[in-house]
């Protein structure tokens, strides 16, 4: 049992036990108050959770004193109850965690108390009761037990079915509703089903019926379309109902009915807003709080808030008034009455809809009455005099605009500028270029102000500020904004800091994922470097199983059941029956995909799951259980294992599951056409709700989606932006733009284009990963303006085609010359489309900027040819020679590295080579490169054999370049260091040189790593030792208990009395051998900073890991506390 629950529940073995050595009461049933004799009798028949009841309500009306204790004790003795105390504490503990973990029985325990009971419960729930109930010198922990009920899946479930069954009948129904909400504010949403409107009741007072509106308008984004849909209903019956509407003629819709509506306003018929009375809707906007009601507004439709808008205008609101304006939300992002608006107007409507970035969906329209506005904003206007005025519309000017505007007119308008969202990465170079104009090197003062703007700080520019500059900006709030910056500009910045001299005071300033780019050098060279600095930082990765194995040798009783996963399949069948509920609720917990590499061992996992359930999923109780694992459920359960029941609750869960296989896409589809028919005959709430099963359809599936609901479908794919969806649902999504856009072709088309629907940029908006669909001759015929202002979009498309990539570079040229005359942000904003560049294109390009070149080095899809061309014209650009280059130079160039030959690379200056190693590492160079760069590394860390775990790690595929006698000659106990990369590329003739031992070690990612090529030129005894590195085994025998052990109660075999050893540091990232000559070891070290414990479970890597947790000593024994108890003693954790 986990400790949590034995911590907070063990109170009334506690309470009894207490003086029950002192005396004897005689007559056991005189004077025991009839309350506590009903409690003991309720113990006496297992009836626990009743008799906490009834303890809770004594204790609320009735002091407690010592000798009630032995009162209760002896009403137990006299019934001849056999109950020692060790035996009771057994039947409590078991039936309270039981109850946790099967919340239907909870629900049964709930049905059966008595009213007084029942109000105890809910009461208990309200918090209307102190958080700590004192008997004497025990104490029992309400909040507690209240926190642990909501955390445990289902128990929300039952909390929320009983309330709605019995609240409202014994208890003010205000109270109902405030454990509602508290019950449904910390569930998922899927509580919030269709049918919830036949369980609420309809006879509310009014206030509790406001109160139980305002909780569903909190949870709108949570809930369903069926289920908003339904709750609408019911509210609007509700409110009709109460309305002083007489006929059909006057509008139930009053002021204060809108604004108990909220955001369920947007299901309003079109009909019923044009009824509404202008009296009314005046009413309402004037309300204090409108504004921000309307602001939340995000699913609303351009023709609702166009019937909103006609009626705010119908009263005595004026909508060119400032004041109005900004009253209106999100209804401004449809804002139509342009005709003679005057500039001040637009501006304050600019200003107004920088909030519209908000809005699902339409967002292609939004840009379009911007782009009005703006022109209207500017009339009579240069830019750099309304520059500050526009809002966040300056995201749609072009290159051209930008470059227009003066270095004066940029700073002026600053302050708007550098808080503007939706810049792109072009705009950012220009405007930070205008900015810094006058300074030759950037001060702090004037980086300070850049905010957003700081990602287009060139490389050199940060390398040559000062570095007392560079430690305020790190202390100051633009450090928000460094995670935008590249990996060439996060080394600037990092190689001045360190060359400044104090490496330390650099690194304590650096936070977050920057610190990540810390060289494993640099780290080491620091003497006085110790863990007190870290922080809120962020470290590199390390591997779960190794955690798993210090839980199973160290701390087993605490041991997450979860971790057993990471440990070999067979360990799975210590966990017993009794234990199944607690270890798929650990396991659901997280992600499969993470814990488990090796398909074989997932299957295990699996069949374990499949065992706990009994191949089935009976009611929405075990969705709640098994949580993310519903992601991994064979298709066979998915399309019959779930029942109707269960259903819709996990299709709530399988919404989120990111890579279902094939055959459950399948089980899923066939599912859902069962449950809802054909696409066809789907509603508008049907479609929203199914978006992102939408993928699953074929393209004649999908078309009459297209046809009915263009919207949603679009919305649907911009929502799964940055995924490729499969080709059919692109093409759908396609023709439903195509179908529903302006076929206005060109006044003017370029030859070969007559009658060519070139895309436009509205289209181009709405598509996303869908202009993949576009023809060669669509894009090439597309007009220059419309280029112009998405080519960013377009290069970030993943779908695209040699061919179109091809066109689309035709067009650049077409429209900004040759590439010889193309400035940084041109090259910056092609994105892949740059690949289409031959050679002889690439050495036309200015180079000469590093940023240029990081740019071009984020595609990894070039030939080595068109590398080499970009490596060769950064050099021949920038004047730089290879033994010239710097940290940051090395970063930005990339992967164009890996087409230096030996000579070049031997002229990489070592004290640059040795702080970029972690990036270099990354590269997956030929098998020659890697090598050549292998012995730059035996510079910087000394002969391969006496490398340490984290120069492996540090090293990434470096490492594959060590010859078969290196390779040979390293321990084992290294092998699980080897990143995953550096196996893979290990030459498969090289491979196979490893002994079973090695590879045994590899651990679980490395295994996973092997190719099958590799494979191939194993032996059986080699392949055998793959396997148990794939199984996580721990290939020190002496920590591989036998597999019948038990992980929950058994205390580790491997594990000598605490007296006998002395206390030993756990450090997570790896295994540490400490003897019992290294007791001096806490002498030693200074003790570890508790502040910094949350590197531990941080992303890091063994590389950094190693050197940190080398730094101090845990000041706690690892025998006498667990990592459970770790956790209840440093909350930081």
């Amino acid at each position: 049992m986990s400790q949590e629950p034995r911590t907070y529940f063990l109170f009334l073995f506690l309470f009894l036990s207490h003086g029950v050595a002192s005396h004897r009461v005689p007559d056991s049933r005189q004077d025991l108050h009839p309350l506590l004799q009903k409690m003991a009798e309720e113990i006496i028949d297992g009836s626990y959770l009743n008799a906490l009841l009834d303890l809770i309500q004594f204790q609320s009306s009735h002091g407690w004193t010592a000798n009630l204790s032995h009162r209760v004790l002896a009403y137990l003795n006299s019934r001849n109850v056999a109950f020692t105390i060790p035996s009771l504490q057994a039947a409590v503990e078991h039936h309270l965690e039981q109850r946790l973990y099967q919340p239907q029985k909870l629900l049964e325990d709930l049905r059966e108390t008595d009213a007084q009971q029942f109000c105890t419960a809910m009461k208990c729930l309200l918090e209307d009761k102190k958080d700590l109930l004192e008997l004497e010198d025990i104490v029992i922990d309400l909040r507690e037990i209240r926190k642990q009920a909501f955390q445990s899946p289902g128990v929300n479930r039952s909390l929320f079915v009983i309330t709605l069954e019995r609240c409202f009948q014994l208890l003010n129904s205000l109270e109902c509703v405030e454990i509602l909400g508290r019950v449904l504010r910390g569930s998922s949403g899927s509580l919030l089903q269709p049918d919830i409107t036949e369980k609420l009741p309809q006879d509310l007072c009014e206030d509790a019926f406001k109160n139980l509106s305002a909780v569903f308008k909190d949870l709108y984004d949570q809930t369903s379309a069926h289920s908003q849909r339904a709750l609408y209903s019911w509210m609007t019956g509700i409110l009709q109902t109460s309305s002083k509407a007489t006929d059909d003629s006057v509008s139930w819709v009053s002021a204060e009915n809108l604004w108990i509506l909220g955001r369920y306003m947007v299901h309003l018929s079109f009909e019923e807003i044009v009824k509404i009375s202008p009296v009314e809707i005046g009413l309402f906007i004037s309300y204090d709080n409108t504004t921000k009601l309307l602001d939340t507004v995000y699913d609303i439709t351009p023709e609702l808030a166009r019937a909103f808008l006609e009626r705010i205008s119908s009263s005595s609101f004026d909508m060119r008034n400032t004041s109005t304006i900004h009253r209106l939300g999100l209804l401004v992002c449809f804002y139509d009455d342009l005709d003679l608006l005057d500039a001040a107007v637009a501006q304050v409507l600019l200003h107004q809809m920088i909030k519209c970035s908000h809005l699902r969906g339409f967002q292609a329209g939004v840009q379009q009455l911007k782009a009005e506005l703006l022109d209207i904003a500017t009339m009579n206007q240069t830019l750099n005099e309304t520059l500050g005025s526009l809002s966040d519309a300056v995201v749609g000017l072009t290159h051209s605009q930008l470059e227009s505007l003066s270095p004066e007119a940029v700073h002026g308008a600053i302050s708007t500028l550098n808080q503007v969202s939706g810049w792109a990465k072009s705009q950012v170079i220009i405007l930070s270029a205008k900015y810094l104009a006058h300074e030759k090197v950037p001060s702090f003062y004037s980086v300070s102000q850049m905010g957003v703007l700081l990602a287009g700080v060139g490389t050199r520019a940060f390398y040559g500020m000062d570095c007392r500059d560079l430690l305020q900006v790190l202390r100051s709030t633009v450090s928000l904004h460094v995670s935008n910056l590249s990996p060439a500009q996060k080394q600037g910045v990092l190689s001045k800091m360190i060359e400044a001299g104090d490496a330390t005071s650099g690194i304590v300033e650096i936070q977050g994922a920057f610190f990540k780019e810390v060289s494993l050098f640099d780290l080491r060279r620091e003497p006085g470097f110790n863990t007190t600095v870290l922080k809120e930082k962020e470290l590199r990765r390390s591997q779960v199983n190794c955690l798993a194995w210090k839980y199973w040798e160290v701390s087993r009783s605490s041991m997450p059941p979860f971790l057993l996963t990471a440990l070999p399949a067979h360990y799975l069948a210590s966990v017993p029956a009794s234990q199944c509920v607690p270890f798929l609720i650990s396991l659901g917990k997280n992600q499969l995909d993470s814990l488990v590499l090796d398909s074989h061992k997932k299957n295990s996992v699996l069949r374990k799951v499949q065992q706990c359930l009994n191949n089935s999923t009976a009611d929405e109780y075990v969705v709640d259980i098994v949580g993310k694992l519903l992601c991994h459920l064979p298709a066979a359960v998915l399309h019959r294992g779930v029942s109707a029941q269960a259903w819709a609750t996990a299709l709530h869960g399988l919404r989120d599951c990111p890579d279902l296989s094939p055959e459950q896409k399948a089980a899923v589809r066939l599912r859902l056409l069962e449950q809802r028919g054909l696409p066809q005959n789907w509603t508008a709430e049907t479609t929203k709700d199914l978006g992102p099963f939408l993928v699953l359809f074929s393209g004649d599936e999908l078309s009459s989606i297209a046809t009915k609901f263009p919207d949603i479908l679009q919305q649907t794919a911009s929502e799964i932006a940055g995924t490729l969806p499969p080709e059919e649902f692109l093409w759908a999504v396609f023709d439903s733009v195509r179908n529903s856009s302006e076929k206005s072709p060109s006044s003017a088309p370029s030859p070969g284009c007559h009658g060519v629907m070139a895309p436009s940029s509205g289209d181009i908006f709405k598509l996303a990963e869908a202009n993949a669909c576009w023809a060669p001759q669509d894009l090439l015929c597309m007009e220059e303006h419309t280029f112009v202002r998405n080519v960013e979009l377009l290069g970030a498309v993943r779908g695209f085609s040699p061919p179109q990539l091809m066109t689309l570079k035709e067009k650049a040229v077409q429209v900004w010359d040759m590439p010889s005359y193309w400035k940084e942000y041109h090259i910056t904003s092609l994105g892949r489309i740059a690949l289409a560049l031959n050679e002889s294109e690439l050495q036309q390009l200015d180079l000469s900027s590093i940023d240029t070149v990081a740019s071009l080095s984020r595609q990894t899809e070039w030939t080595p040819g068109q590398a080499k061309s970009i490596l060769q014209g950064f050099l021949e650009d920038s004047g730089y020679s290879i033994q010239d280059l710097k940290s940051f130079h090395l970063v930005g160039l990339g992967t164009t590295l890996c087409t230096m030959n030996v000579t070049e690379i031997s002229l990489i200056r070592i004290s640059e080579f040795r702080v970029v190693v972690a990036r270099i590492g990354t590269l997956l160079c030929s098998i020659h490169v890697l090598a050549e760069f292998k012995r730059k590394a035996e510079v910087v860390f000394g002969d391969p054999t006496q490398w340490s775990s984290s120069v492996l790690q540090e090293l990434g595929t470096i490492a594959a370049g060590l010859t078969k006698e290196e390779l040979q000659m390293l321990d084992k106990d290294l092998m699980p260091y080897f990143q995953p990369s550096a196996i893979k590329c290990l030459p498969d003739e090289i491979f196979k040189e490893l002994s079973m031992e090695q590879i045994a070690s590899l651990g679980p990612e490395n295994a996973a790593a092997v190719t099958p090529a590799q494979r191939r030129q194993l032996s059986m005894l080699q392949l055998q030792s793959l396997q148990r590195a794939l199984d996580g085994a721990n290939t020190r025998s002496w920590l591989d208990t036998p597999p019948s052990a038990s992980p929950t109660r058994t205390p580790s075999s491997g594990s000598p009395p605490a007296s006998s050893t002395p206390p030993r540091p756990l450090l997570w990232g790896h295994y540490s051998r400490v003897r019992e000559e290294q007791t001096a070891f806490w002498e030693i070290k200074r003790p570890c900073h508790m502040g910094s414990l949350a590197w531990l479970f941080s992303a890091g890597s063994s590389a950094q890991d190693r050197v940190v947790s080398g730094a101090c000593a845990w000041p706690f024994s690892v025998q006498a506390a667990g990592p459970g108890v770790w956790k209840q003693r440093h909350s930081r954790l």
